[in-house]
């Protein structure tokens, strides 16, 4: 069997550009995604890391290049919280319903559907707050939501945009650990994020990304200054701490404030 046969999803030389006039999102962009995979997509922003996901959902049409799905792929899509309108007049277990790709289209579920959405609320930890409003949620608690809207549809591949944005720390380790169990069981997730340290050095891949793919493998092989000044742009430091990369601003002197002590201090 072919390394196409055996990937989800794979895109060859994809250039993609929007009627904008302001050049392509992407630029012969090749990227693979096997069964299990754990991918983070890492770059600034307009670097085209949305327009990646959007790739691979075949919501985008391609300037070139081409996408090979597995026949039968099951995607599901976690946009921004950022994006959703957390006023719209829906509880939990609605929001997660509105996700059914199959069985009857009438406006009330059947007794299936909703045993479905119990467990997957259940699973992640939700179970108590199918009747909430959407809006009276934590962030964490939003963001497992979502999550819960994209399995009830039994993906093979998960893909989140920004799934961290705009948390607090705590949480920020809740949707992770949350992940990770989840591509424990055998999910493939490729998630866009710009934390690079608390996000993307915890995952078993990174692809580094402005426009091109610049940089593809592990962390410790992905995470370094001459990677990192061709995707952002600016020179920054990787230093090891517990066996694992942190990225940190290289210090310049032109960056630092001066300060003058007022008189009479």
């Amino acid at each position: 069997m072919s390394r196409a046969e055996q990937a989800l999803v794979e895109l060859r030389h994809v250039t993609c550009a929007y009627r904008t006039g302001d050049g392509p999102a992407l630029v012969d962009v090749d990227l693979e995604v096997a069964p299990g995979q754990f991918t983070g997509v890492v770059g600034p922003s307009g670097s085209g890391k949305t327009t990646l996901l959007r790739v691979v959902t075949g919501t985008v049409p391609l300037s070139a290049g081409s996408v090979v799905r597995r026949r039968g792929l099951r995607v599901a899509y976690v946009p921004q919280v950022e994006t959703v309108n957390w006023s719209f007049p829906v509880t939990v277990a609605e929001c997660v319903l509105m996700a059914r790709t199959s069985g009857r289209r009438l406006p009330w579920p059947s007794r299936a559907e909703r045993a479905e959405v119990a467990a997957v609320l259940d699973r992640l930890e939700l179970g108590d707050l199918g009747e909430r409003h959407i809006r009276e949620l934590s962030g964490g608690q939003q963001q497992r939501m979502f999550v819960a809207r994209a399995l009830l549809g039994r993906p093979e591949l998960l893909l989140l945009d920004e799934p961290t944005s705009g948390v607090d720390v705590r949480t920020r380790h809740e949707v992770l650990h949350l992940l990770d169990d989840l591509n424990g069981d055998g999910l493939a997730i490729v998630l866009t994020t710009h934390d690079l340290n608390g996000i993307a050095a915890h995952l078993p891949h990174l692809v580094c990304l402005n426009k091109q793919v610049l940089g593809s493998g592990a962390p410790r092989d992905v995470l370094t200054p001459a990677v990192l000044e061709r995707t952002y742009g600016s020179t920054m430091d990787v230093l090891e701490h517990g066996g694992m990369p942190i990225v940190v601003d290289q210090y310049q002197p032109s960056n630092v404030v001066k300060m003058r002590r007022a008189s009479g201090s």
